[in-house]
C-alpha cells in the first residue's frame, strides 16, 4: 500500500513540482482519505523523501562510470563529488528533500526502509562500494568513507579528514541553498563548476603528494 502513495507523490512532482505536493492531493490521486496515508507515513516530508529518492536513479547509474575514470583514490573522491554536483544542481529541490530537509529524528531508518522496499529498482548490478556510497544518508559520513582510502594510500593525513569532509559538504550545502533561494543567477552547470572549484581547492590544500 505504501508504494501506491509514493508513486502518487512522484506523479504530482512530475506534473506540478515538488512544492505542490500535499497529503490531500496524494489521497485524491490514489482514492483514499488522508487518514489512511498517515497509517503508513508519519508526515508529508517522509513521502516526499521516498519519492525524491526515485530521482537518484540517473546519478546512481552514472556514478560508476565517473569512478572508473579515477587514477587513484583521491581522484575517485573528486570524481564522485563531480557526479553528485552535476545531478544535484540539475534537480536542487529533490536533492534538498533527500539530504537537507528535516525528516525527524531517524532519517537513516527511513532510508533503510526505502531501499528494502525498492532495492531491485535502485541497486541493480551496482558494486558493493557504490552501494555503500549511495545508502550513506549523511553526506559528511559518506565523504569520510570515501576519504579513508586516500589516507591509506598516503594522499591525506587522518587528522585532516574531519576538516576536509565538513568543508566540502558545507560548500555544497551553501551553493544548493543559494540556488534554491535565487541568491545568485547560476545555472546548473555553473553551480556545479563553482562548487567543484572550491572542493578541489580544499583537497589541494591538504594533499601530501
Amino acid at each position: 500500500m505504501g508504494q501506491y502513495f509514493v508513486d502518487a507523490t512522484i506523479e504530482i512532482i512530475e506534473q506540478e513540482g515538488i512544492k505542490s505536493v500535499t497529503i490531500r492531493k496524494i489521497a485524491d490521486k490514489v482514492g483514499y482519505n488522508s487518514a489512511t496515508i498517515y497509517n503508513y507515513f508519519q508526515e508529508l516530508s517522509h513521502l516526499i523523501f521516498f519519492a525524491a529518492l526515485r530521482y537518484l536513479t540517473k546519478y546512481i547509474e552514472e556514478l560508476p562510470f565517473y569512478m572508473e575514470k579515477g587514477e587513484n583514490s583521491l581522484h575517485k573522491y573528486l570524481l564522485s563529488w563531480e557526479c553528485f554536483c552535476k545531478h544535484s544542481f540539475k534537480n536542487p529541490q529533490v536533492y534538498y528533500a533527500i539530504f537537507l530537509a528535516n525528516l525527524g529524528e531517524r532519517p537513516e531508518e527511513l532510508l533503510e526502509y526505502y531501499y528494502n522496499v525498492y532495492q531491485d529498482e535502485v541497486f541493480g548490478d551496482l558494486t558493493e562500494d557504490i552501494r555503500t556510497l549511495i545508502v550513506e544518508y549523511h553526506l559528511s559520513k559518506r565523504s569520510r568513507n570515501e576519504l579513508e582510502q586516500s589516507v591509506q594510500d598516503g594522499y591525506l593525513k587522518e587528522n585532516d579528514l574531519e576538516v576536509i569532509k565538513e568543508s566540502t559538504v558545507l560548500i555544497w550545502q551553501g551553493m544548493l541553498t543559494t540556488v534554491l533561494n535565487n541568491r545568485r543567477n547560476y545555472n546548473a552547470e555553473e553551480a556545479a563548476n563553482t562548487t567543484m572549484k572550491h572542493v578541489r581547492e580544499i583537497i589541494n590544500n591538504y594533499t601530501l603528494v
